[in-house]
């Protein structure tokens, strides 16, 4: 319903002001660099931010922690349980450098916060398969293999 109230707004938008522009050389020009910037906006990837602040930590001698390490090669309908599972972690992580006093400690909050956000507005909320693993069924593994397999997943989700 939002989407159709929107395009509804847009497409009056449109029919009384943009077309008007449209008449002259630099609404063209306007409105070509908009539909430009929209389109690169669009193709980022929304965890990109997450994978910048994951290269920020990856070697961090600080953190210490076993954890629970999601399979890189899990099937596409458990993408959410695993990405959920690498945030949960990183809550971990986050506990860990706040009473350690850890140098990384923005950027894990970083991770968690951007992560955390984006897994809400996400499709993966929905019902868990039942072949999809809990969390804590995964092998614990140390801090720098948990990076190098959270990096692999998003940048699987991110192709």
């Amino acid at each position: 319903l939002k989407s159709v109230c929107l395009q509804y707004q847009l497409y009056l938008l449109l029919n009384s002001h943009f077309f008007c522009l449209l008449k002259n050389e630099m609404g063209v020009i306007i409105f070509v660099l908009c539909a430009y910037v929209l389109r690169t906006a669009a193709g980022h990837c929304k965890w990109a931010e997450v994978l910048k602040d994951l290269e920020q930590i990856k070697t961090s001698k600080d953190i210490d922690v076993s954890l629970y390490t999601a399979n890189t090669d899990e099937d596409n309908e458990c993408q959410g349980p695993v990405m959920r599972c690498f945030f949960l972690e990183t809550k971990v992580i986050l506990e860990e450098c706040l009473i350690k006093n850890c140098s990384k400690t923005q950027d894990v909050f970083n991770i968690w916060k951007n992560g955390n956000d984006s897994l809400e507005s996400n499709k993966w909320n929905s019902t868990r398969s039942a072949k999809c693993k809990e969390c804590e069924e995964y092998e614990e593994k140390n801090f720098t293999e948990f990076i190098q397999s959270f990096v692999k997943v998003i940048q699987k989700e991110c192709k």
